[in-house]
């Protein structure tokens, strides 16, 4: 078995090797392959820190994440790195990014700058409208079909042109009754927030020159996560220079069912043949024993770009599998295990002292999975905390008081002004 790459820290920043060679390649397209616990959020931030220093404004720089939860961590980062030049870096998720866009150039595709954004419950509603259903389940479907469409960048009547039977074509006609709901509402949906930029930068040549002018950068977190249309919008977003930097794994692309898609990694060494490809293999989050595990799981996978995660952390504890006749058996052999640790007081492994509740937690995929475990912690009178849930603003009444606001912006909203009356 050969040895691990060299990793040891080389400068004052605390980067290895091969996070300072992400860090510092500033000047075309680059792709950062970061396994997982790799420290990609440090090379993004310090990256930041490195464009600013070699001469970019704060404001020619966008970072780019997925959820509002990772903006909000590289932008307190990023803010402890390079203090209070952070405030000017665009910092956002592709949708924020969308609005931002539409809010200032919307009008060239005649949108008001005041336009509403439609969450999930007001699009099943305005497609049950559309298409004559009162079955809120039937219009779910079809805002699922709606949705792949729009995410693989089709328009009602194109999708209706590629239709594969008689549901499609249904669908497809739904979908063009809905777009001039959408267009006369003065409204998008959720999916629009990335198609319409698109549509945009396409079509607009003064928008799209605009927008490039503005980046002097962009750096996309989670890259194995974009779906076809994001994708056009970042190279539409860097031009020809493709000043970018993409980070990302194809290990652990997880949303194919929402239109993400691999060949986007695939397709960035064809489109900018200067790509540089750099691989962050050092994870800093686990033991080996549990990299050895992973690596193993993931090993069949399909590989784009091959890597082989290594920790300077020591061998750690042994992953242990543990069979369960049940989701109740398996709750209580948890249980079980808590309480062993709890009555031993001390991980051999690492020699840490587990006398709290608040030592433990519990990973399962799906909320529902968390019923089993709560009631065997209730009949072992075990306290515990459920992170998660519904969330404040799909309560029906903030939903209902959401709709009175909408109309004060926008009173040709149609959909909140149904729900408000």
């Amino acid at each position: 078995m050969s040895s691990p790459p060299s990793s040891a820290p080389s400068s004052a920043n605390g980067l290895n090797l091969a996070q300072q060679e992400a860090v510092n390649y500033m000047h075309g397209p680059c792709l950062v392959l970061a396994g997982a616990g790799s420290g990609k959020t440090r090379v993004i931030t310090q990256k930041i820190g490195r464009l600013i220093q070699a001469g970019l404004q704060p404001q020619e720089i966008a970072a780019i994440t997925f959820t509002n939860k990772a903006a909000a961590e590289m932008r307190e980062r990023a803010k402890k790195l390079i203090g209070q030049a952070a405030k000017g870096v665009l910092i956002c998720t592709f949708h924020a990014l969308g609005v931002r866009m539409l809010r200032q150039d919307g009008e060239a595709l005649g949108l008001k700058k005041q336009f509403s954004i439609l969450d999930s419950d007001d699009v099943t509603s305005i497609l049950k409208d559309a298409g004559g259903s009162t079955d809120a389940a039937t219009a779910r479907q079809w805002q699922w079909s709606i949705s792949a469409w729009k995410n693989s960048g089709l328009n009602a009547a194109q999708a209706e042109a590629q239709a594969s039977g008689d549901e499609d074509r249904l669908i497809a006609r739904i979908m063009a009754r809905y777009e001039e709901r959408l267009t006369a509402y003065q409204s998008v949906d959720f999916d629009d927030l990335i198609g319409l930029p698109l549509k945009l930068l396409r079509e607009h040549d003064a928008v799209r020159d605009k927008w490039q002018k503005s980046l002097g950068h962009v750096l996309v977190d989670e890259y194995q996560d974009t779906n076809a249309t994001q994708y056009e919008v970042l190279k539409l977003l860097v031009g020809a220079r493709g000043r970018f930097t993409a980070v990302g794994d194809d290990d652990q692309s997880i949303y194919g069912w929402r239109g993400a898609t691999l060949d986007n990694l695939k397709r960035l060494p064809q489109d900018y043949p200067n790509l540089k490809v750099v691989k962050l293999e050092q994870n800093y989050r686990s033991t080996s024993a549990i990299l050895r595990a992973a690596n193993n799981v993931i090993a069949p996978n399909p590989k784009l770009f091959p890597k082989t995660l290594f920790s300077e952390l020591g061998e750690g504890e042994p992953v242990r599998v543990v069979d369960c006749d049940s989701e109740e058996h398996e709750a209580e052999r948890v249980v079980a295990r808590i309480q062993s640790l709890r009555a031993e007081g001390t991980l051999q492994a690492e020699g840490s002292q587990h006398k709290e509740w608040k030592d433990f937690c519990i990973l399962y995929r799906a909320n529902h999975m968390a019923k089993p475990f709560e009631k065997a912690f209730r009949k072992a009178q075990i306290p515990y905390k459920v992170s998660g849930g519904q969330s404040f603003f799909d309560r029906a009444e903030i939903k209902d008081l959401c709709s009175w606001m909408v109309l004060m912006v926008n009173n040709d909203n149609n959909a909140a002004f149904i729900r408000a009356i």
